[in-house]
């Protein structure tokens, strides 16, 4: 690999200046696409295939009339409109949906709504809906732009509002749009303020931040054309721009790191770019490979949502690998010495400090490599010096940091996730004082009967009992008519809650419901469905995939380390420290957003349980990124050993060389990560505040604690290696810099 890797190096040093226009041509034809990415993302994608809820909505197309999901228009009237200003919002409401596929605004219903908005200051447009519960979804993202909901009192002083389970979820799609907006906004300039830190020069600065952007723009091109091809989640493009800026930056910020570290040693410019590519180069594709295929992991789980949120940030670690290792040494070979000098503020900042320094410590070396070097000895000395007290002391940490996850709760929902005001949750609050709170998300039950139709004698009994049975739940607020499909073979009861669907009322009651279907059990197969069973259907989809992922994700991860390390134990202990941070994240996470402990700093109320998205998201992407420091850090550390034989001096020789990168690199990290936790949709907070916490104590605890004190205890079992598996083993030292 370092052979193809000096080959693609020397095509660079040739073709720098095309290098750099292809990648321009690339981006100029990126923006507008990536402008326009979010045009055909889906608010749905949560249905599970097989499940209770997926049955009944297939069903639902046997009932004359019978609607999958339940939309309605909210017309509020404000001071200083009249009733004729109500109504011709209603009207306008009809001529939207007469040109909207899979819905309409009836006679009746439209009646019912001019009548309402003579005697009361809301008036309500039910509207009929037809197609699958995606179009549905679909459909209410149309719904609301036509209707122009979130822009404001109209000016004959009425306000609309699109209301129902699918509304909520396209307002969610709008919310999200705009964090995406507002991280992006915040996150750049504070990646910039960490470089600047980092490398003293706003040119070496800008590059790693530029890769950043353009990994982003490429995305959300490729984010744009996919989705017209395949449904694609409206959390696909938070995702992909979370995980792109940090690892856009981070990847070029390993090469830019080491070049600038080749060229302090004397390197010429053209030395340094052949051996930063061939050694973190390297390492960059190695790991990027590791991220994506860790959140391939994700595919297990049948969920459009899940999958296309995976599939948005693969493809942005693979746009980062591709930037990082051609984009970005073409643009340093054409900034020249700017892209290893550090700039005049940064030397003259850098002169005064070594100034003072000189003068507290006359005698001693004070160069800042040597004094690096001897800080890192220092520190390894220390923890080695007890590796069983340093050892348990971190673990103890992170296990203490665990312990509430053991009481972790998945949950779904959309309603509960806006902000007190929001226009989405507003119309819902309204809709629910007029219509009750379980009218825009009823239960579906479909009964098959397994011997004859709905007219029969003993089945026409069977179904009054039944409705019966279903009436006297303590939350059913009102039961429909039994009705028959068009073969008769089959009957739909439509239930409504006394609470809203995502409520745990309403999931208490749909739980019942499917135990004990009631009395229509003896001569029917009985099936629940609608809103509420949908959502508890997805949680349990994801929540009994779990194991599936943190198996591929565990397998995986230690087959890599093992080929890289050419270690029996080092990777085993890389796979249990990666858990154990994974643990302390999810514990993190349930005493915040489960627990409420830190309500009102984040500036919203905890739900009581973590969105389900949350945990495989986080289990996927902290082991892939964790898999970035431990390739950085173990192989310079092999690379030591195989130099000096000894173990204490090749993890002190190996923290003083990648300590410092990987340091700025977390720090990097975490300050993205914080700033999508400063979002509005707690779904995208969670993961923001969890693989904030988990790359900050992976970077900290981990790497500097547990690695070392662990490796000390380890001794020579550190690189045991049955000889029969050294024989076929390929050797894979990525950090070599050997001559080409």
């Amino acid at each position: 690999m370092q052979a193809a890797m000096d080959r693609l190096t020397a095509f660079l040093e040739r073709r720098s200046k095309l290098m750099i226009a292809l990648w321009i041509g690339l981006l100029i034809a990126a923006v507008p696409f990536a402008a326009k990415q979010t045009e055909n993302l889906t608010a749905g994608g949560f249905s599970v295939p097989g499940s209770g809820s997926a049955a009944v909505d297939e069903a639902l197309a046997g009932f004359e009339g019978a609607q999958r999901e339940s939309l309605a228009v909210v017309v509020a009237r404000r001071d200083g409109a009249s009733t004729a200003d109500v109504r011709a919002q209603i009207d306008r409401v009809d001529e939207i949906a007469a040109e909207m596929p899979h819905v309409e605004l009836s006679d009746r219903a439209e009646a019912v709504a001019k009548r309402d908005a003579a005697k009361s200051p809301i008036a309500i447009a039910s509207l009929d809906v037809s197609g699958s519960q995606d179009q549905s979804a679909d459909l209410a993202v149309d719904l609301r732009e036509e209707l122009g909901v979130g822009d404001g009192p109209a000016k004959d002083g009425t306000q609309t509002y699109l209301v129902g389970q699918q509304a909520l979820w396209a307002g969610m799609q709008d919310l999200s749009k705009e964090d995406l907006e507002a991280a992006e906004a915040t996150g750049f300039p504070i990646v910039l303020i960490i470089l600047l830190a980092v490398f003293g020069s706003l040119a070496a600065a800008a590059l790693p931040l530029a890769l950043g952007l353009a990994s982003v723009m490429v995305t959300g091109a490729a984010i744009y054309f996919l989705s017209q091809s395949m449904d694609m989640s409206v959390f696909t493009t938070n995702v992909a721009s979370m995980v792109g800026i940090g690892v856009a930056v981070d990847y070029s910020l390993f090469i830019l790191a080491r070049y600038r570290e080749e060229i302090r040693a004397g390197a010429t410019p053209e030395e340094g770019r052949r051996t930063a590519m061939r050694t973190s180069g390297v390492a960059v594709v190695f790991s990027g490979l590791t991220v994506m295929i860790s959140l391939a992991g994700l595919f297990l789980v049948d969920s459009t949502t899940i999958r296309s949120m995976a599939l948005g940030a693969i493809i942005v670690v693979a746009v980062s690998i591709l930037a990082a290792v051609t984009f970005l040494p073409a643009v340093m070979r054409a900034m020249g010495r700017r892209a290893y000098m550090r700039g005049r503020p940064a030397m003259v900042v850098a002169l005064i400090g070594r100034n003072l320094r000189w003068r507290r410590r006359r005698r001693g070396s004070t160069d800042p490599e040597a004094q690096r070097a001897a800080f890192w000895q220092r520190w390894t000395d220390r923890v080695t010096a007890r590796p069983g007290v340093a050892a348990a002391a971190s673990a103890a940490v992170l296990l203490v940091l665990a312990i509430p996850a053991l009481s972790l709760v998945f949950g779904d929902g959309a309603l509960r996730q806006f902000p007190e005001g929001n226009e989405t949750r507003v119309g819902a609050e309204l809709a629910a004082k007029e219509l009750g709170p379980g009218a825009s998300g009823p239960t579906h039950i479909v009964a098959t009967f397994d011997d004859g139709t709905a007219s029969d004698g003993r089945n026409r009994g069977a179904l009054a009992r039944w409705r019966d049975d279903v009436a006297r739940d303590p939350e059913v607020a009102q039961v429909g008519r039994p009705q028959p499909s068009g073969d008769g073979r089959s009957v739909l009861l439509t239930v409504a809650p006394k609470s809203d669907s995502e409520s745990a009322e309403a999931r208490a009651m749909m739980d019942r419901l499917r135990a004990d279907p009631g009395s229509i059990a003896e001569v029917a197969d009985v099936q629940v469905g609608g809103a509420t069973a949908a959502v508890e259907d997805f949680k349990d989809l994801v929540a009994g995939s779990m194991w599936k992922i943190a198996l591929f994700v565990l397998a995986f991860s230690y087959l890599v380390l093992f080929v890289l390390l050419r270690s029996v134990l080092l990777p085993l202990k890389a796979v249990v420290m990666n858990m154990l941070t994974v643990a302390a994240a999810y514990g993190v996470l349930v005493a915040i957003f489960q627990y409420g402990w830190l309500d009102g700093f984040l500036g919203f109320e905890s739900l009581g349980y973590i969105n389900t998205i949350t945990p495989p998201f986080l289990l996927a992407i902290v082991f892939g990124l964790s898999m970035d420091y431990e390739v950085f850090l173990l192989s310079r550390i092999r690379e030591r050993y195989d130099a000096t034989g000894d173990t204490k001096t090749a993890v002190a020789q190996g923290l003083a060389k990648s300590a410092a990168t990987i340091s700025s690199a977390a720090l990097i990290m975490v300050a993205v990560f914080a700033v999508f936790a400063g979002t509005g949709v707690p779904s995208i907070k969670e993961i923001g505040v969890g693989l904030a916490v988990a790359i900050f104590l992976d970077a900290t605890l981990v790497r500097l604690v547990l690695v070392p004190a662990t490796m000390e205890l380890m001794g020579k079992w550190n690189w045991w290696l049955p000889k029969p598996i050294a024989r076929v083993l390929p050797e894979a030292n990525f950090e070599a810099s050997g001559a080409a």
